[in-house]
């Protein structure tokens, strides 16, 4: 999508502070992180949000949280824990129109988050 800011960092087009990166997934530290560890995956195909999901995509879905989970244990999350979030269409909170898993810990988290 020539659009969609993720794709552009996928191709390279935007920076980021990378964290990992293979065949099928990005991910990046957020640019405005709101704890001590806050980072996104992102599937490097193009999915508008979890609700726009095609069957096929279940296990590419699936690899993203089991990476979700071995980068935030990496970053220091293993023992205390950490978020995990994926916002879905506006009303879900979502403000980039591409399938991203928010991941965040280091700190005490409330809830409801607001």
């Amino acid at each position: 999508m020539s659009d969609c800011i993720f794709c552009k960092i996928i191709a390279g087009e935007i920076p980021c502070k990378k964290i990992y990166e293979d065949g099928e997934m990005l991910a990046f530290h957020d640019i405005r992180p709101q704890a001590p560890v806050h980072f996104l995956l992102i599937p490097k195909k193009h999915i508008k949000s979890v609700m726009d999901m095609e069957p096929e995509d279940t296990p590419l879905v699936g690899r993203l949280v089991n990476k979700a989970q071995e980068l935030a244990k990496e970053l220091g999350c293993g023992e205390k824990g950490a978020r995990f979030v994926i916002n879905a269409k506006s009303d879900g909170g979502q403000t980039v129109d591409h399938l991203h898993i928010h991941i965040l810990g280091g700190r005490m988290l409330s809830w409801p988050p607001g």
